[in-house]
């Protein structure tokens, strides 16, 4: 598995791909920030092999994939804590680093974020940084009481299998009803395989979050169901699972 390198050195919360060596960032007209899920309590460092950053790396594939000819630079979110740790939010704080290195290296663009689980939660309160345009929620930890009202003029698309035993679909779906009353765009997907840690059917999970990824970037459409404006009302499409 080749490894990612760090963007400004070895405390950067920015981590870029392999292939991002090929393609100078100035370049990019787009950005695209993973954040892999965690612990709720975890003051510690995560490892240097962390199974749920390790889940991710398909999910960047996937979706440098789907944008290599578009000039959008794929990373990753470096985390300096293992876990959310009550009020500190940690990965927030990391996220809004990267989101200022990615700046400092491409310019201003504009820029997506897929995260799950924590790191979903963590995307959708980053979402506050001016130049996010969408978030892909992926299995996301949605405690009652989240803020919505930074998610105005945003597209939220969340992905959640209902079986879901670590974190609530229902929780997700109501995040984005209220989201939705705040101004932002939202889309639901029921996941019909998965879990949470979206294993069974794995490509089907990478696959659309890619697929959604680049027409939250607006260079292709969104798939089907998703394609239309947004009609939610508080019941979540299934995909096609034979995709």
């Amino acid at each position: 598995m080749a490894p990612t390198r760090e963007a400004q050195g070895p405390r950067a919360a920015l981590v870029l791909r392999p292939a991002q060596d090929l393609r100078p960032p100035r370049r990019a007209r787009a950005g695209v920030l993973i954040l892999h899920g965690g612990r709720a309590e975890g003051p510690e460092a995560p490892p240097a092999l962390d199974p749920p950053a390790l889940r991710m790396r398909p999910f960047a594939r996937a979706v440098a994939r789907a944008t290599a000819h578009d000039d959008v630079l794929v990373a990753h979110v470096r985390y300096g804590h293992r876990g959310w740790n009550g009020h500190r939010a940690h990965p927030v704080a990391d996220a809004h680093r990267a989101l200022a290195e990615l700046r400092e290296l491409t310019g201003p663009v504009p820029v997506v974020l897929v995260g799950h689980s924590m790191g979903a939660r963590a995307a959708l309160r980053a979402a506050s940084d001016p130049h996010v345009t969408g978030v892909v929620a992926l299995a996301p930890w949605c405690p009652p009481g989240e803020p919505v009202a930074h998610l105005r003029g945003r597209t939220v698309c969340a992905l959640h299998d209902e079986a879901d035993r670590v974190t609530s679909a229902e929780d997700t779906w109501a995040l984005l009803t209220r989201a939705r009353a705040a101004g932002a765009r939202v889309k639901g997907i029921r996941m019909p395989h998965g879990g949470h840690a979206m294993i069974r059917r794995a490509g089907h999970w990478h696959r659309l979050t890619a697929a959604i990824t680049a027409a939250l970037l607006g260079i292709a459409p969104f798939p089907s169901p998703l394609a239309g404006d947004d009609d939610w009302n508080g019941s979540p499409v299934t995909p096609d699972a034979t995709r």
